[in-house]
């Protein structure tokens, strides 16, 4: 899988939050979008993901040097991020079963091995409400990850995670995202990103 933008660049209003964004991401090579808060690292992860179009530039989607239509993309990816609402009124089984009905899980996995892979063995039954925000974080995660896509899009991954969280989400990582496209947006929390090779720098782009 490749992703690559061409000039990318998103103007709110009168202000550039970047511009002029050349770059290629690649599956197996893990990728972090650094920058401070304000940057644009949000706002670049939609790009990617198709929910937002930039004001200039273009981003094309490749599978095996095949371009993949644009209707088709949302089948590819999955996206973890501080702004995607899991549905509070549904217990943690409910959720994953609503995730499974729009994209399917890496094979060999069903529903129920996700309760167990997230250790929140004990809240199957539980509604999200009741849920702390770090268990949260371990359910979208968890969705992202292990959904059946070429694509991992994790805008700040460790956000609301203890440091037993963090651990997790390294196992997570290391055990299922192998060789695929990961892009992982952070304000420099390393542990978030210790395991990318490629790094994209938005105050480089202002």
């Amino acid at each position: 899988m490749k992703i690559t933008l061409e000039n990318i660049g998103k103007q709110y209003k009168e202000d550039w939050i970047f511009q002029h964004i050349n770059f290629e991401f690649h599956s197996g090579e893990p990728c972090v979008i650094l920058g401070p808060n304000g940057s644009g690292k949000s706002t670049l992860i939609n790009i990617i993901s198709s929910h937002m179009l930039p004001t200039t530039g273009n981003i094309c989607y490749f599978n095996d040097s095949k371009k993949i239509k644009q209707e088709e993309i949302f089948k590819n990816i999955s996206v973890c991020s501080p702004y995607i609402e899991l549905i509070e009124e549904f217990t943690l089984l409910e959720n994953i079963q609503l995730f499974c009905s729009f994209k399917k899980l890496l094979k060999g996995l069903i529903p129920n091995d996700l309760i167990g892979i997230t250790q929140l063995n004990k809240t199957g039954e539980k509604k999200l409400g009741q849920f702390s925000s770090g268990m949260k974080q371990r359910v979208k995660l968890a969705l992202a990850v292990l959904a059946d896509v070429s694509v991992i899009l994790l805008d700040e991954p460790c956000m609301n995670l203890d440091l037993e969280g963090i651990d997790w989400y390294k196992e997570l990582i290391s055990k299922y995202a192998e060789n695929r496209l990961v892009v992982v947006s952070s304000n420099s929390k390393k542990y978030e990103f210790e395991y990318c090779t490629k790094e994209l720098y938005l105050v480089n782009f202002k």
